[in-house]
């Protein structure tokens, strides 16, 4: 790649993320996508070998990001960071935890506001920009009552998934009720009998399995709503399942400097004898403040 002059902001770099991952969504190119110099600011086009030379970053289909020396560090984190999500498998599924030094999510109580620092907030938004949806456990909308949109970065609102196995939730907790994202309430098959709205969310029922609903089940339902890149934002019970299940793709933790000492577990899987049969995933890390985001691969 060639060494192109000038430079590139970090808004400018996600305005790029964003146009990158329309172009790839209605004209998915397998070779991979560059970011160029453009009239009025820069631009994204399919990977070509003679524009090699004015190339400041390139992303090739399996993910890989490479990234020209005059740009900034912070922008080529961001671009290291995001890019791998805007191109390649149209099916992803993504999670994010947030935790203490020593692995908890939440206090006793449920007080979770906030583990980590304002660089993780602005990553989980800017991570439901860039998916089809973004998945919640019931826990999560009973203790945080989250919006789960995007506020703190540019760029569009997912679909908004509540995963109610037993449909206990209230109607009257705000992303049932504020219609700013379509929003699905993901209940039984045996609890989907009733009415069709729960507040202003769809319901759509899923069958049993022995210990409540699939991951594999959730994820072909949602597949056949157009929701097949999915971003499990907690917690810590609904990315565990997915986990165990080993319906993810990515695992992304984020490592705040506090220590809780009690309170609810991060990830929580069935016990293993033997250091040799835990999970030992290739990652890459991204320091967030004083945070540090470990973002795990399942599916090399």
């Amino acid at each position: 790649m060639g060494n192109s002059p000038g430079t590139i902001s970090e808004s400018d770099a996600w305005q790029c993320v964003l146009a990158l991952r329309d172009r790839q969504r209605s004209q998915p190119c397998a070779e991979g996508w560059a970011l160029v110099p453009g009239p009025g600011g820069f631009g994204v086009t399919a990977i070509d070998a003679s524009q090699a030379a004015a190339v400041l970053a390139q992303v090739d289909g399996g993910g890989t990001v490479d990234v020209c020396g005059s740009i900034s560090a912070p922008v080529a984190a961001l671009l290291q960071l995001y890019l791998p999500f805007c191109a390649g498998a149209a099916d992803i599924t993504v999670a994010h935890l947030g935790q203490s030094l020593d692995g908890k999510i939440a206090t006793v109580t449920g007080a979770s506001h906030y583990v980590t620092g304002a660089q993780d907030i602005l990553h989980n938004h800017r991570m439901r920009a860039l998916f089809d949806a973004v998945v919640v456990g019931s826990g999560t909308v009973q203790h945080d009552d989250p919006q789960l949109t995007v506020r703190h970065c540019d760029g569009s609102n997912p679909v908004r998934v509540v995963i109610d196995t037993e449909r206990r939730l209230s109607e009257n907790y705000r992303l049932f009720q504020d219609e700013e994202a379509r929003t699905i309430l993901i209940c039984a098959e045996d609890k989907a009998d009733g009415p069709s709205r729960h507040g202003a969310a769809e319901v759509m029922g899923v069958p049993r399995c022995a210990d409540g609903l699939s991951p594999h089940r959730l994820r072909d339902a949602l597949a056949e709503q157009g929701c097949r890149r999915l971003f499990v934002e907690g917690g810590g019970i609904t990315v565990s399942r997915f986990l165990e299940a080993k319906c993810l793709d990515r695992l992304q933790v984020t490592v705040s400097p506090m220590i809780i000492g009690s309170g609810r577990a991060a990830i929580t899987l069935p016990e293993v004898a033997s250091l040799a049969d835990g999970l030992r995933p290739e990652t890459r890390r991204f320091d967030f403040g004083d945070d540090v985001m470990f973002e795990c691969r399942f599916d090399a």
